[in-house]
């Protein structure tokens, strides 16, 4: 099988998830994370008891900043996960 190149995902998966986190902070900025959720929620059969808080840039920076890390973090892991079993098989 192919192997994977541990840096390329973490970046890969660091990108994707911080640019997530950061079209969610924007949504939250311009005043529509709520009307988000409560559309999301309803067709998962669930009620929403969430409700969005005041948006806070220092708190946007550092939810984009910690997705960004955890998601290079997870496809690093994932990827030399990937290559452990790879071998072994």
């Amino acid at each position: 099988m192919t192997k994977i190149n541990k840096n390329v995902l973490g970046i890969t998966m660091a990108i994707f998830l911080g640019a997530m986190h950061a079209v969610w902070a924007l949504a939250v900025a311009v005043n529509i994370g709520q009307k988000f959720l409560d559309f999301i929620f309803p067709m998962h059969f669930l009620s929403n008891v969430y409700s969005v808080m005041t948006f806070s840039f220092a708190t946007a920076l550092m939810l984009v900043v910690m997705a960004t890390v955890c998601g290079y973090v997870m496809g690093w892991l994932f990827a030399a996960l990937w290559n452990y079993v790879d071998k072994k098989v």
